[in-house]
């Protein structure tokens, strides 16, 4: 969700140029050699291992083999995805990086299996095994705003979402309970202050440099703010970003600037940074992805710390989190091989495979079931499942220029350069530019 790739509308053009030059894989008539070797290519370093061990499984009980390619950085990976795609020798298993219209792209230039009929076959066996949000990244609608056909077009293997965190042992130190994290904005800032106060460390670090920590954060207050049918109206045009419930939520940043809790170079701070510094006591409150776990691991062995829902700036309408499907697979839709990836990806998300790579990687599942092998610092995030939200599950995409604006905008507020009232009138004459251009 947060993987820097190639824009969509390059993607797109690469990819529909290459169609003409595209070599047939298909089998010719009559064929039907027997599978060998089912190949699937991946960016994710930190389940590679799990993924050989899967497929040692996976060999012994059919006697097929799968191979896993790694490569990475997923800029690295993405490019070879592309190229792939222009030759037209994609591996029978790929994921496709970025935002949900450049797996749109895929689809429409013919690279992607449509796996709707797998998916309910058996009175939908494989479909509902998976829970709802995460599998909703891969789907589309019929008449949905990409212009992709309707159907399910990848299998997700894990799920990801966005939470705040906090430090036990902060907490102990200042007096506050360790078991009790704020619920609205208000209880934030007073504890926040309190650390800061009775212990020196910084009340709030984020990686802010990164704008899009910013932007999911924005977007779930907005959403708590004004409830989902009004801000999809705002992507839809229907409502200004001058409005005074969007001027709110711009407000919260210049709130939090203005209580004196935030870190002094968040606005330049990667996230790693900001990482390290949280698992070093420096700071009570950080935002961050329930990956960090592996994370944090690594930095600190002792950190004691532990997951909280979004500080509600509202009442009014329930808060959404940032999340969904981590990572997911699509089936080369010309790959003679398809039906038999599609087999081992079936076999890949049943709940004993699940299990080991939430054991083996601290990843949580996409699939229902598999709870007892999810780390204890993150089981409480389970319960937030029905309760996700994320642009690739929106009815439309927000105009990327009209995103860049507001970004930037909020780093702005942050650093005392830009009042909520400047940014929510710049975004709105960026938003009308953008209508009357598309």
């Amino acid at each position: 969700m947060c993987l820097r790739v190639w824009p969509a509308f390059i993607l797109a053009g690469c990819l529909l140029a290459g169609c003409a030059n595209e070599k047939s894989s298909a089998v010719k008539a009559g064929e039907s050699p027997a599978v060998k070797k089912i190949v699937v290519w991946h960016w994710m370093n930190d389940r590679h291992c799990a993924f050989d061990e899967l497929a040692a499984k996976y060999k012994a009980q059919t006697g097929i083999d799968v191979e896993f390619k790694l490569f990475s950085p997923p800029d690295i990976y993405s490019q070879k995805v592309i190229a792939a795609a222009r030759a037209g020798n994609l591996p029978d298993v790929f994921g496709i990086l970025g935002e949900k219209k450049t797996l749109a792209s895929f689809i429409k230039a013919g690279h992607v299996l449509d796996l709707t009929a797998y998916m309910i076959a058996d009175h939908k066996v494989w479909q509902d095994s998976f829970f709802t949000q995460a599998l909703e990244v891969n789907v589309f609608r019929a008449g949905n705003s990409y212009q992709a056909p309707a159907g399910v077009f990848g299998v997700p293997i894990d799920t990801t979402l966005m939470q705040f965190v906090y430090n036990k042992a902060l907490f102990k130190k200042a007096g506050l309970d360790p078991e009790q994290p704020p619920a609205t904005i208000e209880e934030f800032i007073n504890m926040a202050l309190a650390v800061k106060k009775k212990t020196g460390s910084d009340g709030f670090i984020c990686g802010w440099g990164e704008n899009w920590l910013l932007n999911s954060l924005a977007m779930e207050w907005a959403i708590n703010t004004m409830g989902e049918e009004k801000f999809y109206q705002t992507i839809a045009g229907k409502v200004p970003y001058t409005d005074p419930d969007w001027i709110s939520v711009f407000s919260q940043f210049s709130k939090l600037k203005d209580s004196g809790i935030l870190s002094p170079n968040i606005t330049t701070m990667i996230n790693k940074e900001s990482e390290s510094a949280f698992s070093a006591d420096r700071s009570a409150f950080s935002y961050n992805g329930s990956w960090s776990v592996n994370v944090y691991k690594q930095l600190s062995q002792n950190l004691d710390y532990a997951f909280f829902g979004l500080p509600k700036v509202s009442n009014k309408f329930p808060a959404k989190i940032w999340g969904g499907a981590g990572s997911s697979f699509m089936v080369y839709a010309k790959s003679p091989n398809k039906d038999e990836a599609v087999s081992f990806l079936k076999w890949l998300t049943q709940e004993d495979q699940q299990k080991v790579l939430a054991k083996a990687t601290n990843n949580l599942p996409s699939v229902k079931g598999c709870e007892s092998e999810v780390a204890p610092v993150l089981k409480p995030l389970l319960a937030d499942f029905d309760n996700l939200t994320h642009p690739n599950n929106w009815p439309a995409y927000e105009d990327y220029r009209v995103t860049e604006v507001l970004n930037k905008g909020l780093q702005r507020i942050v650093m005392g350069l830009m009042t909520p009232d400047q940014l929510a009138k710049e975004v709105q004459e960026v938003k009308q530019r953008a209508n009357n251009s598309n």
